[in-house]
């Protein structure tokens, strides 16, 4: 049995990532906010998402591979405490460069999970680890449909300040969590090998160039020569990333890895399913808050168009007490094609009907049941195959891969609506169901690839 101080070890790591996960989703529904406070154009305003993605995107592998070593509880308070600075800057901040500052603080946000993750596996034992690990997995998106809710109502009450006020007291309460249930770092020996600074540059500017290109194509063109500059770019810096990690000895991320096809299979679903799933929210955000003369509008004022977000946490929370119980690395294999089944389900469902909330609510909590329990199921997969000092190094790439995908699929939503856009302002209804419809699709897909790697591994094993 695990003991009362495992008990409240897990507990802390939970609420300090969750707390986090409410933060990183501060922006979404505030974009018009700043935009008329700060007297910004709305389009300049989307920066205030894209510069906290393009943070989050470089932080995190650094993080992770940073988290492999003896420092992990140093690093989490260091990280906690400049995300607390960021959400102050948000919420005092009169000019919007300096509130730009205080997003590009925020994005450090997105490198607490593996963090979390990584504290986990070094200090808590078997018989709760599995738990712990697939709970702090779908933090990120259980605080997303917390912080979407709190984020209307905050913002109802007392404008985007007050938000970011809260923000920053989840902050100063998580890093006095951190500090109170995690054990001081112990010295141990330093493995050796330099920290590969080449591969940070040239891994964070390579997703740069990529969330640059495409966050910024709907807006600059797809085939205008600013993407496809960005693009090549991306590229190049990747390719290069890829070549030098080659040659290093102990490089930011170990693509070597990779050769096992569990952790590859955990990468490619990564990025599918955090496409569809930011594809599925993004387009039931904006059906929640489009006017009813569109056709599919619940005209929902914004205090309560975050409430929309609420079944997908539940589903998603619901859905990691079902994996945390499950036993086996067969049947940690076997959750992934049966998450993405779920997603697609949810997906297709929302193409046939969303023009009642009573659907797209639906909708939400079997989206949040199929991400939710993949989610779960990948950290348990990658500790299973990769060694100790490598664990930290490997979750925190998988937490980029899903940052890419949903950027991706924020990027295709955004084109979709382009190109279907009626006289309303808001995409026709059309629009809307070809938008669940491509995600729909690209659930499919997922399936398909994981269900072949689930017969290919039953082929292997009896011959």
């Amino acid at each position: 049995m695990p003991s009362a101080g495992e008990r409240v070890l897990s507990t802390g790591l939970v609420y300090a990532a969750l707390s986090s996960g409410i933060v990183s989703s501060l922006g979404m529904l505030l974009v018009p906010s700043v935009a008329a406070e700060m007297q910004v154009p709305v389009n300049s305003a989307q920066w205030m998402l894209t510069v906290n993605l393009l943070v989050g995107a470089v932080a995190t592998p650094i993080m992770g591979r940073l988290s492999d070593g003896a420092r992990k509880r140093r690093l989490f308070v260091v990280s906690l405490g400049v995300i607390l600075v960021g959400s102050l800057v948000c919420a005092t901040a009169d000019d919007f460069a300096v509130f730009q500052v205080g997003r590009a603080l925020q994005g450090l946000a997105y490198g607490v999970f593996p963090v979390a993750i990584s504290i986990c596996r070094g200090l808590v034992s078997r018989p709760r680890l599995r738990a712990t690990m697939s709970t702090l997995a779908v933090t990120g998106a259980a605080g997303a449909g917390i912080g979407y809710p709190l984020t209307g109502v905050l913002a109802q009450l007392g404008g985007f300040r007050l938000a970011f006020v809260f923000g920053a007291l989840f902050m100063a309460t998580a890093m006095a969590v951190v500090l109170f249930v995690v054990p001081r770092d112990r010295p141990v020996p330093l493995r050796r090998g330099r920290f590969d600074v080449l591969g940070a540059v040239l891994l964070g500017g390579g997703l740069t160039a990529l969330l640059l290109t495409v966050s910024e194509a709907p807006v600059w063109g797809w085939l205008s020569p600013s993407t496809i500059a960005m693009a090549a770019a991306s590229v190049g810096l990747l390719a290069a990333w890829v070549l030098a990690s080659r040659r290093t000895r102990r490089p930011l991320v170990d693509l070597r890895v990779l050769r096992d096809p569990d952790i590859a299979i955990a990468h490619g679903t990564a990025i599918a399913l955090g496409a569809t799933m930011y594809m599925v929210l993004s387009v039931s955000s904006l059906v929640a808050q489009a006017p009813q003369s569109t056709g599919y509008g619940a005209a929902l004022p914004l205090v309560w168009a975050g409430f929309v977000m609420l079944p997908f946490t539940i589903g998603s929370l619901i859905a990691n007490r079902v994996v945390r119980r499950l036993r086996g690395e067969h049947a940690s294999r076997l959750v992934l094609p049966a998450g993405a089944i779920v997603v697609m389900t949810s997906a297709a469902l929302l193409a046939i009907v969303h023009d009642s909330l009573v659907w797209v609510l639906l909708g939400m909590f079997l989206n949040g049941l199929g991400v939710g329990s993949t989610y779960a199921a990948l950290p348990l997969l990658i500790a299973r195959r990769v060694a100790a000092d490598e664990f930290g190094s490997a979750v925190s790439f998988n937490q980029v891969l899903r940052t890419v995908g949903g950027s991706v699929g924020s990027a295709i939503a955004a084109a979709v609506f382009a190109a279907a856009l009626a006289p309303t302002g808001f995409p026709s209804s059309a629009g809307i169901t070809f938008a669940y419809a491509v995600s729909a699709a690209g659930s499919a897909v997922t399936v398909v690839l994981l269900s072949i790697n689930i017969v290919r591994r039953g082929r292997g094993s009896t011959t």
